[in-house]
């Protein structure tokens, strides 16, 4: 009788706990044998498919390279109780040589990435491609730590915890090492639409 109630009740919890609970992603596909979605000192702009957004960043510095980085991204779906995107837009660009912070608007969530090289300031200007779904509203926000942990340093952030999402960045630039540092703004979603948004 025992092993018939496990037979029966252990599927139903595996299902419920992948569904509700805390699991972590796995192992992140950053693309074709990953490969770098830049060459240096060139733009570049990286959406996710449609319905995904960004969960891992990973990039690589060099100082002979004009103090620029390679860039690489990974998406995942996000979680089907969002549902579809209702309506993607890119955000104001953030310029070179400058700190910034900046979260998607109208409750957007982060599917890509644009940048463009300036090598008179040996930096990049940025701006984040959004995504809205329904009117679900962000809570439980947190700043990451800084990535990468020293100027110069290789990157490598990555959302370990299904339905978190990054909704924005805020950046420091050193003049001195000409590179900066991210903290990504990481949010829970709501599973209901909420009556205001953010601007």
């Amino acid at each position: 009788m025992d092993l018939v109630l496990l037979c029966v009740f252990l599927p139903l919890v595996t299902v419920a706990w992948g569904q509700y609970g805390d699991y972590y992603y796995g192992p992140y596909n950053y693309g074709d044998n990953d490969e770098w979605v830049n060459v240096y000192r060139q733009g570049f702009n990286f959406q996710c498919p449609h319905g995904q957004v960004i969960v891992a960043v990973r990039s690589v510095f060099s100082k002979k390279e004009g103090s620029d980085r390679l860039w690489n991204y990974a998406c995942m779906p996000a979680s089907q109780s969002l549902g579809e995107p209702t309506e993607c837009w890119w955000e104001e660009i953030n310029r070179a040589g400058t700190e910034w912070y900046q979260t998607c608007s109208n409750n957007g969530l982060v599917a890509g990435f644009q940048s463009q090289y300036f090598p008179s300031v040996l930096d990049r200007e940025w701006q984040f491609y959004c995504c809205r779904y329904s009117r679900r509203c962000p809570y439980s926000c947190w700043l990451t730590t800084e990535y990468p942990g020293h100027y110069g340093e290789d990157m490598d952030m990555m959302m370990y915890t299904y339905d978190y999402y990054i909704r924005g960045a805020t950046t420091t630039f050193s003049a001195v090492d000409r590179d900066r540092q991210w903290k990504f703004i990481v949010c829970r979603m709501t599973d209901y639409d909420c009556p205001f948004q953010n601007v």
